[in-house]
């Protein structure tokens, strides 16, 4: 956008110097100055005033900006993406594999029957052909107990909610307990299980065989060591923190607690995500949003600026206009901070390549300055621009 806004001006910057330079020839020639002299300092005002600092302020800025944003692991793929980094206000943060490091582990499970080695085998089964971090904690907790997978059939997944296969015949799901109570499934006896599993900060599934519920599984994550040091960078830079969840709103609040966002959205199904950015950004906030899975993908696409994290799915890579190619949440500020200087390069260069403009071209106009002296201006100008954008090079990330 704002080499649009520098392409707009220079469109209107070239005709007036030729104007200029025309007005130029025509004062000398009225005052008796001969011909020669005349061209000479009309060229000498065509030449000062030759466009290059103007044209270059911004993209040398910017691949200077975007390289050493590369250098510090900060991918932008989308440049427009590192100048809107700059304002925002508001980052929204998903939960799993970005404030946590998406490696979920069962922590306890509960049958109803007390049979926890069927339980476990029938919740291994039914998820054998999901990629969600849950389902791939349970499996992994069946075969360290050395369980054999179940045929099953007719697999489904329901985003948001859970999945369902047929075993022996039979409809086995595994999912939230809210699925659970839209399926008319009565969990009321393992409430106090699933209650103390979100308290504590769990993501608590419960698995269920035709018409009744069998139990229920508490899986824990454990949190990023420095997702409290990135959220308290953005509050330094009085930029708000928003948890943005498809989880409980206890296991929610509890993860929020530990990395210091007060604000929590949680049991937001993968549809509705994006609905709350566009909800925030109707607010009037600069939104930008942080995921690592496919649930997180049209929301990232959604907000004004997307981070995803580079140990996520390519779907979120591809949507989002920023990559974190590390596990590094603190590299979200390092990013905005990239896009601010970026920004201020920008500005600068614009500024000089103005002020030398104003200051330059009455000078030629006048005389004072000879084609050859105005040349070398010239190319000082262009100069100090590149070297003025060089200075971002010298950008270190805080990680």
């Amino acid at each position: 956008p704002i080499q649009k806004t520098v392409d707009r001006v220079a469109s209107v910057f070239v005709p007036v110097i030729l104007g200029v330079a025309l007005v130029t020839f025509a004062g000398w020639l009225w005052v008796g100055l001969g011909v020669e002299a005349a061209v000479i300092h009309a060229v000498s005002v065509l030449v000062i005033a030759c466009p290059c600092a103007l044209g270059l302020a911004t993209p040398a800025a910017l691949m200077v900006g975007t390289g050493a944003a590369a250098r510090a692991g900060i991918l932008i793929s989308d440049v427009e993406a590192l100048e809107r980094a700059g304002a925002v206000t508001t980052v929204v943060f998903d939960k799993t594999g970005t404030l946590t490091l998406g490696q979920p582990r069962v922590q306890a499970w509960q049958a109803t029957n007390g049979d926890l080695t069927e339980l476990l085998q029938l919740a291994a089964s039914v998820q054998q052909g999901s990629e969600h971090p849950l389902a791939k904690a349970i499996r992994a907790r069946a075969e360290q107990d050395g369980l054999p997978v179940l045929a099953a059939t007719e697999f489904k997944t329901l985003s948001g909610r859970g999945v369902q296969a047929l075993i022996d015949g039979e409809r086995v799901q595994v999912g939230s307990p809210r699925w659970m109570t839209e399926q008319n499934l009565d969990w009321a006896e393992l409430r106090a299980e699933v209650l103390a599993g979100e308290r504590a900060g769990r993501t608590v599934v419960c698995v269920a065989q035709g018409s009744r519920v069998l139990g229920t599984f508490a899986l824990g994550d454990e949190v990023r060591s420095t997702s409290r040091a990135a959220v308290e960078d953005l509050k330094r830079q009085n930029i708000r923190s928003v948890m943005l969840t498809g989880d409980n709103q206890l296991a929610a609040k509890a993860v929020a607690e530990l990395v210091g966002i007060s604000e929590v959205i949680a049991e937001v199904l993968p549809a509705d995500k994006a609905a709350v950015v566009r909800s925030l950004r109707a607010q009037g906030e600069v939104v930008a949003m942080v995921g690592d899975g496919i649930n997180d993908a049209p929301a990232l696409a959604e907000a004004d600026v997307g981070f995803a994290l580079g140990t996520g799915t390519d779907v979120a890579m591809h949507t989002a206009g920023v990559t974190l190619m590390r596990g590094e949440p603190r590299l979200i500020a390092d990013a905005i901070r990239v896009s601010r200087a970026t920004q201020r390069k920008i500005y600068q260069n614009l500024f000089w390549a103005f002020v030398y403009n104003v200051v330059g071209v009455p000078l030629a106009a006048f005389g004072y300055l000879t084609p050859m002296l105005a040349a070398a201006a010239m190319a000082a100008s262009s100069v100090c621009v590149v070297l003025n954008a060089l200075v971002l090079s010298r950008f270190r990330p805080s990680t």
